[in-house]
């Protein structure tokens, strides 16, 4: 998974897996998604970030065993 901040647009994109794109759909205001061959989620993305996400220049990630 990969988590980017492009502050020039003000867009957070979260991919969970590399493949080809096969549609997107702006499932919320401001949010897409896009969805491989297999009708699986790729990636998200949040546009104007920065009025969603608390701080666009930290992260945290956390792995319940």
């Amino acid at each position: 998974m990969k988590v980017s901040y492009d502050q020039e647009t003000d867009a957070l994109t979260i991919v969970f897996r590399e493949e080809r794109i096969k549609e997107s759909d702006e499932i919320r205001s401001g949010v897409i998604a896009d969805f491989g061959y297999d009708g699986g989620i790729v990636r998200m993305e949040i546009m104007q970030a920065s009025h969603v996400v608390q701080n666009t220049r930290e992260m945290q990630f956390t792995v319940d065993v």
